[in-house]
């Protein structure tokens, strides 16, 4: 079987601190691999994974047919600045942003917008890293 994700973003995953059981929001999701990575890790918690594109999610769904029927991975298409919780979902662990330009500075004012947005979709002590093209990262402030 051919590897389904990239050397860089195997590595942002391998720097996550995920366990078992958590919850993880990945926004700018794109084809989905990364989702399903994190998915195989943290048995049975659950990564939903947001895109503004409709055809990223069109493709992460389409590449994610297991992992979906498990309930382990559901993707969404939804802007970062426009993204809430569904009626009874539980909140998040973690969120995960990756190149992300609304979390990045090209967008400022979507940025300001969407680390409002995932903070209220954060646990208490949820944390939110994100990681841009020379791979800095960090709780975003």
């Amino acid at each position: 079987m051919a590897k389904d994700i990239s050397d860089r973003l195997l590595a942002i995953v391998d720097g996550l601190p995920l366990r078992p059981g958590m919850r993880v929001l990945e926004i700018g999701c794109g084809p989905g691999a990364m989702a399903r990575e994190m998915a195989r890790r943290i048995g049975d918690g659950k990564v939903v994974a947001i895109d503004r594109s409709a055809r990223a999610i069109e493709l992460a769904r389409s590449g994610s047919a297991p992992e979906m029927a498990a309930g382990a991975l559901e993707f969404r298409q939804s802007a970062a600045e426009d993204f809430t919780l569904e009626p009874g979902e539980a909140p998040f662990d973690i969120a995960v942003a990756v190149r992300v330009g609304a979390l990045d500075g090209r967008h400022p004012q979507a940025g300001v917008k969407a680390r409002a947005a995932i903070g209220r979709v954060l646990t208490p002590d949820g944390k939110t890293v994100r990681r841009h093209k020379r791979a800095h990262g960090g709780r975003i402030p």
